[in-house]
């Protein structure tokens, strides 16, 4: 199940870029399932707060680019798929490290 955690993390980077560059129509359902697949995955009970810290940043930059007229129109749609990727990854980590303090 690691692998299918990692190999999740990967087509999910895949499918944003190239999202990113065309049109995929179906590409924010699989940047979805991705995500809650990596979250469910890939992220350790260990790694949370450094996986939600870096998430918190990547979705506060990404808001960042409107300011940056060159590079953030070139960025804006790769970052936005990666933001819709992490963020279902975000939600799942987020609902499983509620419910681990919950529990104790």
């Amino acid at each position: 199940m690691e692998r299918v955690g990692k190999y999740a993390f990967i087509v999910g980077i895949v499918v944003a870029l190239i999202a990113g560059v065309t049109v995929v129509p179906w590409a924010p359902a699989a940047l979805a399932v991705l995500g809650v697949v990596v979250g469910l995955l890939n992220v350790a009970a260990e790694e949370t707060h450094g996986f939600l810290l870096a998430a918190i940043g990547l979705m506060m930059s990404a808001t960042a680019l409107d300011v940056m007229p060159a590079v953030g129109e070139a960025l804006a749609p790769f970052v936005g798929n990666l933001v819709a990727f992490i963020g279902a990854a975000v939600f799942v980590v987020a609902i499983k490290t509620l419910l681990e303090v919950a529990r104790d």
